[in-house]
């Protein structure tokens, strides 16, 4: 069992996630089912490493601000012998649209997904990178992390802006290829670092600002989701070794100086605009894919700086995880 606080009406609530029938909460999406936990604005407590942990029903109704439209969430969790599913409509248990600079590529749609996440994941002897072609891991929203941009550098592409850059087409090894975050990379994220795809699916590309908040329980953040290795995510807190609860740091840092400057190389101070601008120098607490062991678990945490959430896998990534062309 674990604890949810509300956010919105700062009182807790609590919720059984461990195979206890949850409080009843009426939900369209879920016509088919009796009950689900209503998880709206929800920030999660529990820092279990076993997805089967979160085995339930869990909704949500929010608003797509840009669209002024009411939106629903649906996300169910099940639990089987060597792995969880987890299954959702893509929407979030948070308000869509805020902050952003700009109107998204397409409105945030209902996007149907499924997900199989690994439950004794184990550690390779390499990383795997990370690829465009699959999502990075899913919260327990329902929502996927998506980290990698298409866009790079790219003077004599097609709509360039200002910078020189190309919102989409790029390859994830291509150089300069943009950080969705960065400075001037111009993604019009909302105040959850999140947007859509243009089929109107709505993904992370950083901290969601969501599940989590800078209140952590005595031993650090919850687990806010799981990445496509079966590896769970914590928010930013954890205990360090000498007891203290503070932020995980990453362990990569901006490039000093400038960047070169040619036909395929933008110039430019190395400010965090392109994922090219970074480089490992393990100066913080995560290892290369900002992921650590604490207490015997290793996981990957939501960091104030670049890599932001995960940047390679420690595991195996399953293939649930693959983008379903549409």
């Amino acid at each position: 069992m674990a604890w949810l606080i509300s956010s919105a009406r700062k009182t807790v609530v609590y919720a059984a996630l461990a195979g206890v029938s949850a409080t009843a909460v009426a939900h369209p999406a879920l016509a088919h089912e009796a009950t689900s936990l209503d998880i709206t604005n929800a920030i999660f407590a529990s820092r279990n490493a076993d997805c089967a942990t979160y085995e339930n029903r869990f909704s949500s109704d929010v608003t797509d601000t840009q669209q002024n439209k009411m939106l629903k969430g649906a996300v169910h969790v099940t639990a089987a012998a060597d792995h969880c599913v987890l299954e959702s409509n893509s929407i979030p248990n948070h308000d869509t649209g805020e902050g952003s600079a700009r109107n998204f590529v397409a409105p945030v749609t209902e996007i149907s997904g499924t997900f199989e996440i690994p439950r004794n994941p184990k550690p390779q002897q390499t990383s795997t990178a990370l690829d465009q072609r699959s999502y990075d891991a899913i919260l327990l929203n329902g929502v996927v992390v998506d980290i990698l941009s298409a866009g790079c550098y790219r003077p004599q592409g097609n709509r360039v802006d200002a910078n020189g850059n190309v919102a989409i087409g790029c390859r994830a090894n291509d150089k300069w290829l943009l950080d969705p975050l960065g400075p001037g990379a111009g993604f019009g994220a909302d105040r959850h670092n999140a947007h859509t795809q243009p089929n109107g699916q709505y993904h992370y590309h950083g901290n969601p600002m969501a599940l989590f908040d800078d209140h952590p329980g005595p031993d650090g953040s919850p687990v806010i989701g799981f990445a496509a290795d079966g590896f769970p995510i914590y928010g930013s807190y954890f205990k360090d070794e000498s007891g203290a609860l503070r932020k995980a740091k990453s362990g990569y840092s901006l490039k000093s100086g400038t960047r070169p400057s040619s036909a395929s190389d933008p110039g430019g101070t190395y400010d965090g605009m392109y994922v090219d601008d970074f480089e490992f120098t393990n100066s913080g607490d995560l290892d290369a894919c900002n992921g650590m062991t604490v207490n015997g678990q290793y996981a990957y945490y939501v960091t104030d700086s670049y890599p932001w959430v995960i940047k390679c896998f420690t595991g195996v990534p399953d293939a649930s995880f693959a983008k379903k062309r549409r």
